[in-house]
């Protein structure tokens, strides 16, 4: 099994909940006012008066064919607005009760 944390300016919130339902991964964690800053592109989401906007976290743990289908799909996404700003990162999961 692999975590998933996903990383996303909050106008990406409905589309990558029903990505997750089409793609069965049932089970997230979501987080709704992160910050952040991307390492390339895009602006600061900060919450503030000069960075106004704010991001959103979701974290899923999925079996291991289930990623790549994911992350393609995520990929998509990124690039249709790139200023918007979305991330994915890849864990392996030793454990889980």
């Amino acid at each position: 099994m692999k975590s998933i944390m996903i990383t996303f300016d909050q106008a990406y919130n409905e589309r990558i909940v029903e990505l997750l339902d089409r793609l069965n991964c049932r089970g997230f964690t979501r987080w709704e006012q992160v910050q952040g800053r991307g390492t390339k592109k895009g602006e600061p989401h900060y919450g503030s008066h000069a960075w106004p906007s704010m991001c959103s976290a979701i974290m899923t743990v999925v079996d291991d064919h289930k990623v790549q289908p994911l992350l393609d799909k995520l990929h998509e996404m990124d690039q249709e607005t790139e200023m918007l700003g979305l991330r994915a990162f890849v864990w392996n999961v030793e454990q889980s009760i």
